[in-house]
């Protein structure tokens, strides 16, 4: 107790950069070294002078890329897998500019295994590191040190939303203090007491330890803003703002871009409008459908082949125009779980659609209709993971009565999908159904990750064995 006070006392953040800066240098050295025992069992190679330039240079380049754009931060009310995310995002960028260098320079001593090595140990001691860090401050912050005394001024929904983030988990480190304003929004419920009006404010700050304090005044109160901002500066407050974005949208998620010194709001982040991202996702694409068509194609194909053929008359595969990406038209392939019908273009399958083949009702309990699909991955129409592709008549019928339904034509259309694996997927008897769907798919778009695609295509797999209500 006593040494989680002290190190509360002497201001971690003060050295909490420096300190992170020379652990990951500290973890990246002794990564390299561990590399050349795992390969060689000794360090005599280390004495190269192409080991010596390339061992100089990783350890610039990853300061430099840690400098960058603050790339060492760790937010406190931060998810760790956005950490591990920066974290895979710096290494990966650290590694495509070494291999550039030992290319260029045609280093044939560089050992590409004990590179992997390195790397390996490098991320994974990284990851390890910043989790004990997150975990001793965690830990810190529950014992009652560490923490930000935090005020808000403005009793309305946007005060009341910050509060209930800082006040989450204790582990944030945030101890909220009250909200001060001249009158409370009669629409809001604000669950905490009023400290006081605007006027009270100044008085309250020089007899209490006030850390933050964060605005959700509206714009137009511009004077009162600009007040409250000497008021802090005067007492050394860290003054934060929350713009009241809900004029304008209700996303949670926009995105603020300055174009010079002018700033320009966006209604939401779209993570693979970034170049990285979106050239991750068509790799990871590109590998995924690869591996599938060539595993598990050439046995199973044949299979349903012949079943689909005894089950009726007609032809193997499915073939629908359906809206893709840009609310452009492409060609979805499928296999045919119906007889031959003049209906399948406008009306969907219902639960125990006399339409559905016996063989065509197992395929669609367990997904394996939408196995040719992955031949639109291949040709780059489809994603492994986006938002479920539909007919063409519905995307028309349902832009007209859903005013965002075609912000989910922002991404390339999905085999499998958020909704999906939330329970949203089948017929939509409702227009809420449709609604409802329809906000998944743009929680997806506004969200999207690596890993909330390997999560996606896991719980698809598990709810194809598990067995799904909606899937008909």
């Amino acid at each position: 107790m006593p040494l989680l006070k002290f190190l509360s006392s002497i201001g971690l953040s003060r050295y909490f950069k420096i300190g992170f800066l020379l652990g990951d240098i500290i973890i990246l050295n002794v990564a390299f070294i561990a590399s050349f025992i795992l390969r060689y069992g000794n360090l005599e190679r280390l004495n190269l002078q192409e080991v010596k330039t390339i061992y100089l240079l990783s350890n610039v380049l990853w300061i430099i890329l840690l400098l960058y754009k603050d790339s060492y931060r760790i937010v406190r009310i931060e998810p760790f897998e956005n950490v591990i995310l920066r974290t895979l995002r710096l290494v990966t960028i650290h590694i495509v500019i070494i291999a550039l260098f030992v290319l260029v320079l045609k280093y044939e001593q560089i050992s590409r295994l004990r590179v992997s090595y390195f790397y390996g140990l490098f991320f994974l001691l990284l990851i390890i590191s910043r989790w004990l860090v997150m975990g001793v401050l965690k830990c810190i912050r529950s014992k009652g040190y560490n923490f930000r005394n935090v005020i808000i001024v403005g009793a309305n929904d946007a005060g009341e939303n910050m509060r209930k983030i800082l006040s989450k988990d204790l582990t944030y480190g945030y101890r909220f203090l009250g909200f001060f304003d001249n009158q409370v929004d009669p629409f809001a419920f604000i669950s905490t007491p009023i400290l006081g009006d605007l006027n009270a404010i100044e008085n309250y700050i020089m007899n209490h330890s006030v850390d933050e304090m964060y605005i959700a005044l509206h714009i137009d109160k511009i004077k009162t803003i600009n007040e409250l901002t000497l008021l802090c500066e005067r007492h050394m407050i860290r003054i934060k703002f929350i713009p009241d974005f809900q004029q304008y949208t209700k996303s949670r998620k926009v995105e603020v871009n300055f174009y010079e010194n002018t700033p320009v709001l966006m209604l939401r982040k779209e993570p693979l409008e970034i170049t990285f991202n979106l050239i991750t996702k068509k790799v990871f694409d590109f590998v995924f459908s690869l591996a599938v068509i060539i595993f598990l194609f050439p046995f199973l194909f044949p299979i349903l082949i012949v079943l689909i053929k005894l089950s009726s008359s007609g032809p193997v595969f499915f073939v629908q125009k359906r809206s893709g990406r840009d609310n452009k038209s492409f060609k979805c392939i499928k296999f045919r779980t119906m007889r031959v019908n003049t209906d399948s273009d406008k009306v969907q399958a219902t639960l125990g659609d006399s339409r559905i083949t016996k063989i065509g009702a197992f395929m669609r309990k367990t997904n394996l209709d939408e196995l040719p699909q992955f031949f639109n991955v291949l040709w780059g129409e489809m994603s492994v993971v986006g938002p479920r592709p539909h007919m063409i008549k519905h995307t028309e019928q349902y832009s007209e009565l859903i005013n965002n339904y075609l912000v989910r034509h922002y991404a390339k259309p999905g085999i499998t999908g958020w909704a999906q694996i939330n329970g949203f997927r089948g017929e939509t008897k409702e227009l809420i159904d449709m609604k409802n769907r329809v906000e998944y798919d743009i929680w997806y778009i506004e969200n999207w990750s690596l890993l909330l695609d390997i999560k996606i295509i896991w719980k698809t797999v598990f709810n194809t064995f598990k067995g799904e209500k909606n899937a008909y």
